[in-house]
């Protein structure tokens, strides 16, 4: 009997089949199938009710659901396209930002380089400026020598002039007479103009 039930429900029209064929007392599993699948019965059309309203029910609600998850399918799908699209800015910016900071590490080396390039000839040119500044006071140094010089050599000689006149002047005194001395001076001052020439 319990094998026979298994089977009965497992096929339900093995269990209609069995319910038709023999009367079933009420109050058990067979009974209860039969009250509720003979058209006669109010139950029948309750249950033939029960399921055209819940059919249509799914039929309306099955409308709302798809509507709303396709709805929700098409927000979530625009959402991953922007997310998609502010990943790929993202990654265009990051990109941007790269190249930048490349580029900019370049010019920096670059700026580097042309200040230790202008470092090197400033420092040349300071140098040969300087050698040149040392050799122009060096020249100037011995140009003020040799002026010093010179005038030393001058003042020397016109001191030997004036001493070799002072002298000559007193031995002329004390060794010629007054008009020997005279004629002398009186020649002197005649051969003055020819000697300035």
């Amino acid at each position: 009997m319990i094998e026979n039930f298994h089977a009965i429900l497992g096929d339900p029209l093995a269990l209609l089949l069995a319910i038709s064929k023999e009367p079933q007392a009420p109050g058990t599993l067979a009974g209860w199938a039969k009250e509720l699948f003979d058209i006669r019965g109010a139950e029948f059309w309750v249950l033939v009710a029960f399921v055209l309203f819940v059919g249509f029910m799914v039929w309306k609600a099955r409308k709302a659901l798809t509507s709303g998850l396709d709805a929700r399918a098409v927000r979530i799908k625009a959402e991953i396209d922007e997310a998609q699209r502010l990943r790929d800015e993202a990654q265009a910016l990051l990109a941007e930002y790269q190249k930048k900071q490349r580029e900019a590490l370049a010019e920096v080396q670059a700026m580097v380089k042309q200040a230790e390039e202008e470092a090197k000839r400033l420092k040349v040119k300071a140098a040969a400026e300087l050698e040149a500044a040392l050799k122009r006071r060096e020249q100037q140094a011995l140009d003020r020598i040799a002026q010093a010089e010179a005038q030393a050599l001058a003042e020397v000689r016109n001191l030997a002039v004036d001493l070799a006149i002072a002298a000559t002047q007193k031995i002329l005194m004390e060794k010629l007479d007054p008009a020997k001395a005279q004629a002398l001076v009186s020649e002197a001052i005649a051969e003055l103009p020819k000697r300035l020439q």
